[in-house]
């Protein structure tokens, strides 16, 4: 999970990493109050989850409350890369001498952590990753033994710090590794990191990311998150493994690499019929009882832009003729509901005695596929119509 920069703002706080003061405003009144409790210069800034920003508009400088105000109306409402501004921070303005950039983060390809840390900072660091490589330090860091002060300091000096800065910007890079382990992040970015006019390390601007299996050890009910889509929200309420799609042709199946196979198929078969696409990512898991079949499928068939459903399963644990059970049952509970056509194919553990099920069932919106790329054809001849 993203956080939003007031939410990473908030947690550096709370870690001992040096901050500037910062509030949220919904309306330009509050952006105003916010203004006059801070005092003096304030930055308004967008509270949106993508780069950008400033280029956009999203953030700007007001140099009292009034003007606060002022720069806040200009901001909400705004569109930056499809994300409309609901949500400002006002940040206590800083003279800025000079901007660096730290992070860590998870190296999934090395199973371990990776630190990237540059001298210079405040541009995208995709860009600076391009244009200078050179000027971007990458050190490994040991899941296990983690940054003590020996490695912050060797990779402030790979970052290319002046010395006289190294001492003071390794104690900031502990702190900022103590909010990357005790929140269980994934990422955990400055960017800038800044020295003062009068000598101050701060981090200006953070950007974190959050491990979601991690949040029965944390008290996070009350973060704000991302509106989900409504299907993903109704699916999220009944436990589904749900993932909406731009797409006609929706999809179930038993197991994440079977699910994401059907995707492709799908897309494949799409490609000769009027260019159809998968709608969803729908994982029922190794159970395939009525009740879960049937929440998958109100799920699906409840998104307009679905014309056909591809039932994609491979009985192992849970056998084809419970599995078809399964589709026999959703579809008696969902009754009228169950309105556009179900391209059914069951491979594995007791495949015959499924089909039979399926035959004697005898639904009119129920067809039979014997193979996976069979059944993708047919679901997309069906959607295109």
């Amino acid at each position: 999970m993203d956080l939003f920069e007031y939410q990473a703002r908030d947690l550096f706080e709370k870690h001992g990493v040096p901050v500037l003061q910062g509030r949220i405003a919904d309306t330009p009144e509050e952006a105003e109050a916010a203004a006059t409790a801070i005092g003096g210069t304030v930055v308004v800034k967008a509270q949106v989850k993508t780069g950008g920003r400033g280029k956009a508009g999203g953030v700007k400088v007001a140099h009292s409350p009034a003007e606060a105000r002022q720069k806040a109306e200009e901001i909400l409402g705004l569109d930056i890369k499809g994300h409309v501004v609901k949500r400002l921070m006002i940040a206590e303005g800083a003279k800025i001498a000079q901007e660096f950039y730290f992070s860590v983060l998870l190296d999934r390809s090395n199973r371990t952590f990776l630190s990237l840390c540059s001298v210079e900072g405040g541009m995208e660091i995709e860009q600076l990753a391009v244009e200078r490589p050179d000027a971007l330090a990458k050190i490994p860091v040991s899941a296990v033994t983690g940054i003590d002060k020996a490695l912050a300091m060797e990779i402030a000096m790979a970052g290319r710090f002046p010395e006289e800065l190294i001492d003071s910007v390794s104690d900031v890079i502990l702190k900022l590794y103590d909010v990357f382990v005790k929140e269980d992040a994934t990422l955990v970015e400055v960017n800038p990191l800044v020295l003062t006019e009068d000598g101050q390390i701060l981090a200006l601007d953070g950007k974190i990311t959050l491990d979601e299996n991690s949040d029965f050890r944390h008290e996070r009910d009350d973060m704000e998150r991302d509106a989900l889509d409504p299907l993903e929200a109704k699916a999220k309420a009944m436990d589904l493994n749900y993932v909406k799609l731009d797409g006609e042709v929706g999809i179930i199946g038993n197991g994440a690499g079977l699910v994401m196979s059907t995707l492709d198929v799908v897309a494949y078969a799409g490609e000769a019929n009027g260019g159809v696409k998968p709608a969803n990512f729908l994982d029922i898991g190794g159970g395939a009882s009525a009740e879960v079949m049937a929440a998958g499928l109100d799920v699906i068939l409840n998104d307009p832009q679905v014309k056909s459903v591809f039932v994609n399963v491979f009985g192992g644990i849970t056998a084809c003729d419970a599995v078809a059970n399964g589709i026999v049952g959703a579809l008696n509970t969902l009754g009228a509901r169950a309105s556009k056509p179900l391209v059914v194919r069951l491979d594995g553990n007791n495949v015959e005695e499924g089909r039979t099920i399926l035959k004697e069932f005898n639904h009119p919106l129920v067809a039979l596929a014997d193979t996976m790329d069979g059944g993708a054809n047919t679901a997309a001849e069906l959607a295109n119509g």
